[in-house]
């Protein structure tokens, strides 16, 4: 048995297949999704959502949403996402270092809120793109 995903976000369709089961994360943790799941709808945190196709695993960097499971489908409405295979891991990588440095830096509430958000981010993609198959 599949599931039918769909990820999109307002820009483009990242993802629309058949899979075999997914992990997202949630602002309450990860679910794992099987056929048969029960349905729910959630607000997706800013984390990695892992794709199982066939025997492989595909990675995909979301950057918050939503998403709505029910009947074997699953609809994630993400604020942005990036596929792991479209990732530059060296620029991942980068992107990192300077939102740890920028974190450092930050002086004032919202300074460090901003520079913690841009840090989930930049982590987010750096687990995307280290994804095992």
């Amino acid at each position: 048995m599949t599931l039918k995903l769909c990820v999109l976000t307002p820009n483009r369709i990242i993802l629309d297949s058949e899979v075999k089961e997914i992990i997202l994360s949630t602002n309450s943790g990860q679910i794992g999704v099987l056929p048969n799941h029960a349905p729910i709808a959630t607000a997706v945190d800013i984390g990695l959502l892992r794709i199982r196709l066939n025997d492989q695993w595909l990675g995909v960097a979301l950057m918050g949403g939503f998403a709505r499971i029910g009947n074997d489908e699953i609809i994630i409405l993400g604020n942005d996402g990036e596929i792991s295979t479209d990732i530059n891991p060296q620029e991942a990588q980068e992107a990192l270092e300077i939102a740890e440095a920028t974190l450092r830096k930050a002086k004032g509430k919202r300074q460090v809120i901003e520079a913690n958000l841009a840090l989930r981010r930049a982590r987010t993609r750096v687990e995307a793109v280290n994804v095992i198959s």
